[in-house]
């Protein structure tokens, strides 16, 4: 069974849905046949790696694409990147794109730095990355920074009933809505959980998959009731995620009202955990210590 995301991949910028003012800059450059190196951040699931394929495709050009999350290290640069943006092409130009830059690490982004000054008259770089403060100075001020919004709601709507339509499913608006409203602005995982949850032709959504939505709420409602970390470790669990992202700015932006006068000890507490977040294995253990560290200051 093929995946709707990638079926249903835009293979144009007409396609492409939002963000019109940098579509309008993308096809200038396509016209011209050349870009500069890019970087489009923003959040997961909004277009990022569609936007950064659809130049590659409508370009004559070489193509190397790395996700940063899996090779991030300077190695992938000295034995991937390097050979390749120094090779010859009979194209016109080579485009390397790491998708989720934010992935590799300092040392290795400043090892592109050079690579990208040496061979600028072949190669451009496409990066995208969910966070824009994980790249470094040097490499954002070699690249054009775009932020990719995502499309309003209405529109993921019409998006997903086109999709419907053309799988020969009947659309239900209001549970289409229930998935919108529980994962926007994640694209990607709104398309999955429509097509996770098709039987026998009909979209059939368990209200415990979208449990999820209700999380921050129920985690921030145990830390003002300084619940015990059992409690809390249990609605992480109940959730059934394998991701806590949003929690992060949630608890964040709660944090005047949980922790007063000790607002800016949490907010420290946060970041440490939302940076390591990034490199564990286990985000529901990083979650939970995160909490355990939140509730001595409630």
């Amino acid at each position: 069974m093929e995946l709707w995301v990638e079926k249903y991949r835009p293979q144009t910028l007409n396609e492409y849905v939002g963000n019109e003012t940098i579509k309008n800059k993308i096809a200038d450059y396509l016209k011209q046949g050349s870009i500069q190196n890019l970087l489009f951040h923003g959040v997961a699931g909004t277009g990022k790696t569609t936007l950064a394929k659809l130049i590659a495709k409508n370009l004559n050009c070489d193509l190397l694409y790395i996700n940063a999350s899996d090779e991030r290290g300077i190695d992938t640069i000295r034995d991937k990147i390097i050979p390749f943006a120094s090779s010859m092409s009979f194209n016109d130009v080579k485009i390397v794109i790491l998708d989720e830059a934010d992935y590799i690490t300092p040392q290795a982004q400043a090892t592109l730095r050079n690579t990208i000054e040496s061979c600028s008259a072949t190669t451009r770089f496409i990066f995208t990355c969910n966070y824009l403060e994980r790249i470094i100075s040097p490499l954002q001020s070699r690249c054009q920074t775009f932020e990719i919004t995502p499309p309003s709601k209405g529109d993921v709507l019409d998006t997903l009933k086109n999709i419907l339509a053309n799988e020969g499913i009947e659309a239900n608006e209001s549970i289409a809505m229930k998935v919108i409203d529980t994962h926007y602005p994640d694209i990607r995982k709104i398309i999955n959980t429509i097509q996770g949850s098709i039987v026998e032709g009909q979209i059939k959504i368990d209200d415990n998959s979208l449990k999820n939505s209700q999380l921050g709420g129920l985690v921030v409602d145990a830390l003002i009731r300084k619940a015990k970390l059992s409690e809390i470790r249990q609605i992480l669990a109940d959730s059934g995620s394998r991701e806590f992202d949003d929690l992060f700015k949630y608890i964040y932006d709660k944090s005047s009202t949980l922790f007063g006068d000790n607002e800016g000890e949490a907010i420290l507490i946060i970041a440490k955990y939302q940076y390591e977040y990034t490199f564990v294995l286990e985000k529901e253990i990083c979650v939970a210590a995160m909490l355990n560290k939140l509730l001595k200051i409630c």
